[in-house]
């Protein structure tokens, strides 16, 4: 009986389950754990050294895993420093690396080699650097490919315009020190996802980066602001994301997490937000979550205009070590928000704050197993406290310039949700750096191709969707009652 509900389940939902859903994940605990550790070693590393500790030891350990080192010459090195769920999240490790020179985006089903859109449509693994500052006006959404480092450092790089980044039934991806701004709802059209598929797409929400589908997804030390929709959006069981060092400002619906609050793969959603700065001009999501566990830590909330953070259908909110600091409007005050739900169906949820600082009245209201001090497993590294904060995010966003550099001038004033809210082709060279050969058109050496059509045919999607029942209703069968 049990066998048959599953499959008739899983088969009706086929249309919107993702094709490599995630049947695995860690325990919630030992990631927190770990991230701690590490921010622990980093502080007491800085404080050890003092004066010598220099300007690349900030106490922020993916800061300082990279920054130290001559990160231009071996870039791929930024792979290795990823933290919480989204730490396995491999990018373009061990592929070539691809130089952007071309900022147009003239054909989105044909693009022009040298651009970007060309790069991440690609099969490879690859490394996606820029040859100079660019801003890239995008005609419609930027379909990734698995296995893609986007890496902004050494030049201010700004990705606006028509959908921004997708990010759907893929894996490994991360993007790092990039601008990402004003991106409108396009679609309607024919768009190019690999070298071999072109596929029709509808319109897009206008997401800074929208994630679906995916797992092992790392976005890092990027500025966003005045989208129309959210600013990230992870959805239809995307897992394994970490969200660090960012900065945000100037926007409604900041970030959600979770497609609908019936939609039950993203129950196994496992997200970490860290170290960033959520700046001026911020209304609410910060994120707003369905299901799933969220880990919240050392992250700076200068304000907000109506919540912090977020919630329905029963999401964990694990919060450690941030500072909240609540805006001067007296019925703004509380730092989380219930959506759509009385007390009586969220007094079970587990929501709880550990060492988190309250500055201006800012108050969190704790539940479930969030109101007991022994809240999960017991931890034998303890969290460092919000104290921190302003030294572990002191980078956050874009490295090298103003947060604000070349945004304003593009308009004013943050959006709602849901609308309401000629360059020359690098043809390659011989230079080294990073673990593979700087390329335009494509290098001869690199790792192996991945299968990464993000538009996956109907017959692979319920083939893979149904090994996925056998392999899900196996164990249960021999599980004690």
């Amino acid at each position: 009986m049990l066998r048959s509900i599953l499959l008739l389940f899983l088969v009706a939902s086929a249309s919107s389950a993702p094709p490599n859903i995630n049947l695995t994940h860690p325990h919630p605990q030992s990631v927190v754990d770990e991230l701690h550790r590490r921010v622990n070693v980093s502080i007491s590393r800085r404080q050890m050294l003092g004066e010598r500790a220099a300007e690349c030891l900030t106490g922020n350990p993916i800061d300082d895993c990279w920054k130290c080192d001559d990160w231009a010459t071996n870039r791929q090195r930024l792979a290795d420093c990823g933290i919480g769920f989204g730490a396995d999240a491999a990018g373009g490790k061990g592929g070539q690396i691809y130089v952007v020179t071309d900022s147009s985006d003239h054909d989105v089903v044909n693009p022009t080699p040298g651009t970007l859109r060309y790069a991440v449509m690609q099969e490879q693994p690859l490394w996606i650097i820029f040859s100079a500052d660019m801003t890239i006006k995008l005609k419609h959404e930027l379909i990734l490919t698995s296995y893609k480092t986007i890496d902004g450092r050494g030049h201010q790089v700004h990705i606006t315009g028509g959908g921004c980044l997708t990010i759907q039934y893929i894996s490994d991806v991360i993007i790092h020190n990039i601008h990402i701004h004003h991106c409108k709802p396009t679609g309607n059209v024919n768009i190019r996802s690999s070298p071999t598929h072109v596929g029709y797409r509808g319109r897009s929400d206008g997401d800074g980066i929208s994630i679906s589908g995916s797992r092992k997804i790392w976005i890092d030390h990027c500025t966003l602001s005045y989208c129309t929709d959210g600013l990230i959006d992870a959805i239809m069981g995307s897992t394994a994301i970490t969200i660090s060092n960012n900065y945000f400002s100037h926007h409604n619906d900041v970030m959600l997490f979770g497609h609908n609050d019936e939609y039950m793969l993203d129950a196994g959603m496992q997200i970490t937000i860290a170290f960033n700065r959520f700046g001026e001009a911020l209304v609410q999501r910060m994120p707003r979550c369905r299901r799933g566990y969220m880990h919240v830590v050392n992250n700076d909330y200068t304000g907000w205009g109506m919540y912090a953070i977020g919630g329905s259908a029963n999401p964990t909110i694990n919060s450690q070590g941030n500072r909240y600091t609540a805006p001067g409007n007296p019925d703004a005050k509380e730092v989380t928000k219930r959506v759509d739900t009385d007390a009586n169906g969220w007094s079970g949820w587990n929501w709880r704050s550990e060492g988190d600082i309250m500055v201006n009245g800012a108050f969190f209201v704790p539940s479930g197993a969030g109101l007991s001090a022994q809240y999960a497993l017991a931890s034998s590294v303890q969290p460092k406290g919000a104290a921190y904060i302003d030294q572990i995010t002191m980078n956050a966003g874009v490295l090298g310039g103003s947060r604000d550099e070349g945004v304003r001038r593009q308009g004013g004033g943050y959006t709602s949700g849901n609308g309401g809210d000629d360059s020359t082709v690098y043809t390659g060279g011989n230079g080294k750096g990073g673990g593979g050969d700087y390329f335009g058109i494509f290098g001869s050496r690199g790792a192996p191709l991945r299968s990464t059509s993000s538009m996956g045919s109907p017959i692979l999607c319920l083939s893979l969707l149904i090994s996925c029942v056998f392999i899900l209703i196996g164990p249960l069968q021999h599980r004690p009652m």
